[in-house]
């Protein structure tokens, strides 16, 4: 049997290492959307393309899915769900759910509240606004995560 050399042997973490960066994050996550709302399927999509699960279904009370969900009511917006156990509302960026979830804080989760144009999901050109990501505690204390601009 041939034996391995050292190159391979060190390289070979980094090679698994990104061999497997576009994993699944989750088990499949249910959202939930005002019904007919259209940039939810958006946003929905690349979550998808970023390594998301979910299952995205119409509510005809989103402020009491929210409200379950913890999410303090200046931050909800038209979809809302949940991660590993963590709560997200509105058109929060994957690249921020990822840094998130990957941080693993003693936060409730993230919101983008409202619906800026330009933010995932609300993409109409070169059309942008800024706008923030929050953290939300379960005290309902909020800060900013992230800025798009």
């Amino acid at each position: 049997m041939p034996a391995i050399k050292r190159r391979t042997f060190i390289f070979s973490p980094l090679a698994l290492m990104f061999a497997t960066t576009r994993q699944s994050h989750a088990a499949v996550a249910v959202f939930y959307r005002n019904p007919g709302c259209q940039c939810c399927h958006a946003w929905a999509e690349q979550m998808k393309a970023a390594g998301f699960a979910l299952d995205l279904q119409d509510s005809d009370d989103l402020p009491a899915e929210q409200a379950k969900l913890g999410i303090p009511e200046a931050l909800q917006g038209c979809h809302a769900g949940a991660i590993d156990g963590y709560s997200f509302s509105g058109h929060v960026p994957p690249a921020d759910i990822v840094a998130f979830l990957a941080s693993k804080p003693t936060a409730r989760g993230l919101a983008v509240p409202g619906m800026p144009m330009g933010s995932p999901g609300m993409e109409n050109g070169n059309d942008r606004e800024p706008f923030d990501v929050m953290l939300f505690n379960a005290d309902g204390t909020t800060r900013k995560f992230a800025h798009h601009g």
